[in-house]
């Protein structure tokens, strides 16, 4: 029996409506049924071959199975499409978060951060992949209060006592889990918003009354890794879903000089070589050399001393879609080595 394409049904009468699955996205469409043929709305004939007396046995089979080649049951893809109804689609980010003194500082990047909300549509959740959430295994948070994490030390009281009250969303943290199966991914009741998720967001959302969740970063696991797993993830985008890679990609906190630290777009010669580089691959969108970044130039190496604040940004370029464009900004050095560089894709 073949299929032209596989369809969701959620019911059965002459005109129905149904979920298509293209690898890409889901749409909702209405059917129905001519001379033994299902037809979507503009006409699209799903299958010839499929008689209609056929078809709620077939659906009822594959609504308990995994589909091959997409990882969850069509039930569980059903119930995420009653969750988070399908939308526009959203863009994807990536945020140099620098120091947690941007949470309450009035600075160029705030006022980057802010001019970049007035580009984006109202989400329906956020999903945040911070570099300070570096775990052993991939979690997700998926309490309904998520608490603000003062994970830092060393600065201003005024800085400890920032609250970021926006709720979780247990519902959207079951989607991202049954999305990325077969990985094993850990629904976590213990973390919270760290402050490379709250002191971004809340210059997007300074009402907090968008719910956000975080997925953490398995450090077990290599770059290739997170970009393909980022992959698996794009059909949130299509369902309200903005998803946010929050680090920092040239981070040399051992080198930083902070003699120098307010000196604008001030970096050591190795940084502005290994920012120029990095940029290319980005703006050519040529990223294996960027997720093969261990294998790059000393100055890359000096950059990325460590994957935490790096890997992030392997979220959202493995999120890119066809035909879509990236786009920089913030794109600065502060102290030597570290960067402000932040990218949108839309």
């Amino acid at each position: 029996m073949y299929f032209d394409a596989v369809f969701v049904v959620l019911d059965m009468p002459p005109s129905t409506t149904v979920w298509s699955v293209d690898g890409l996205s889901m749409m909702t469409t209405r059917l129905s049924e001519t001379d033994g043929s299902w037809h979507t709305q503009n006409n699209t004939v799903i299958s010839t071959t499929i008689h209609c007396s056929h078809l709620k046995a077939i659906v009822q089979h594959l609504s308990t199975v995994p589909l091959s080649g997409f990882p969850m049951s069509l039930r569980e893809l059903h119930d995420i499409s009653l969750s988070f109804p399908h939308s526009e689609k959203m863009p994807v980010v990536f945020l140099g978060h620098g120091s947690p003194m941007n949470a309450i500082e009035e600075n160029q990047f705030v006022a980057g951060l802010r001019s970049l909300a007035t580009t984006l549509p109202k989400p329906h959740a956020i999903l945040c992949i911070s570099a300070h959430w570096y775990t052993n295994g991939t979690k997700v948070t998926a309490m309904q209060t998520p608490r603000t994490i003062h994970d830092f030390g060393g600065f201003p009281k005024e800085l400890f006592e920032v609250q970021y009250p926006a709720k979780g969303s247990p519902e959207l943290a079951q989607a991202t889990k049954a999305i990325l199966e077969p990985s094993i991914v850990e629904l976590d009741e213990q973390w919270g918003l760290d402050h490379g998720a709250w002191s971004v967001i809340k210059h997007l959302y300074p009402n907090a009354d968008i719910p956000v969740i975080q997925m953490s970063i398995d450090y077990t696991k290599p770059a290739q890794y997170h970009f393909d797993l980022a992959q698996r993830l794009h059909i949130l985008r299509h369902k309200g879903i903005l998803i946010i890679g929050s680090g920092n990609i040239i981070h040399n906190l051992r080198l930083v000089d902070w003699k120098n630290f307010k000196k604008d777009n001030f970096g050591y010669d190795w940084a502005i070589e290994a920012r120029e580089t990095i940029n290319h691959y980005l703006l050519n969108g040529d990223y294996q050399p960027l997720i093969d970044f261990d294998k790059q130039s000393k100055a890359v190496h000096l950059a990325i001393p460590t994957p935490d604040h790096y890997l992030p940004l392997m979220y959202t370029l493995g999120l890119q879609e066809k035909g879509e464009t990236l786009s920089l900004f913030n794109d600065k050095l502060i102290g030597g080595s570290l960067s402000m560089t932040s990218v949108t894709i839309a």
